[in-house]
């Protein structure tokens, strides 16, 4: 399992790690309607999965807002963002930051992505600051798992990754 801290403490990431090459893991989330979405609702595509703790931190905020910009430049590349956020906050979250090129969805029911994706952390009921691009056959090309949760992923590896999948 990786390894992280949050604010410099060790904490227990619940689930299994997700390498490069594997095939990725299928979730059940919510969109800001309600209504789920799973992996297979973005097949054929490429998919930039950035996973935040919660919306309404500056990190976080930062980083769906880095992602938004990026998603408007990429090429049939879909950008998911993942917190255990409530829906209803973060409707109201994207609309106040004017976040629309990328498909914000909540965990927070279930906690299946995850779970999926070894990024739950238990003593929080949060998700660890991760990255992943899964390809259109749906294989992961790309898996960052922030070592501190606090700390912005590597952004620009991100982005090549995005770039170079099919």
């Amino acid at each position: 399992m990786a390894q992280v801290t949050f604010k410099g403490k060790p904490v227990t990431l619940v689930g299994n790690e997700v390498k490069v090459g594997d095939k990725a893991p299928d979730f059940k989330v919510l969109a800001n309607d309600l209504s789920e979405v799973t992996l297979a609702d973005t097949k054929g595509h490429v998919r930039l999965i950035s996973v935040v703790p919660s919306l309404d931190t500056g990190v976080c905020d930062a980083q769906t807002r880095r992602f938004n910009e990026e998603a408007a430049k990429l090429d049939n590349v879909k950008v998911l963002t993942i917190s255990v956020d409530l829906p209803f906050a973060q409707k109201r979250w994207c609309g106040a930051a004017g976040v629309e090129n990328v498909q914000v969805l909540s965990d927070h029911r279930d906690v299946s992505f995850g779970q999926a994706y070894g990024v739950l952390i238990k003593e929080l009921r949060l998700l660890a600051r991760a990255v992943f691009v899964i390809d259109s056959n749906d294989i992961v090309t790309y898996a960052e798992y922030v070592p501190e949760v606090t700390n912005h992923p590597d952004y620009e590896a991100v982005i090549e990754a995005a770039k170079a999948a099919k």
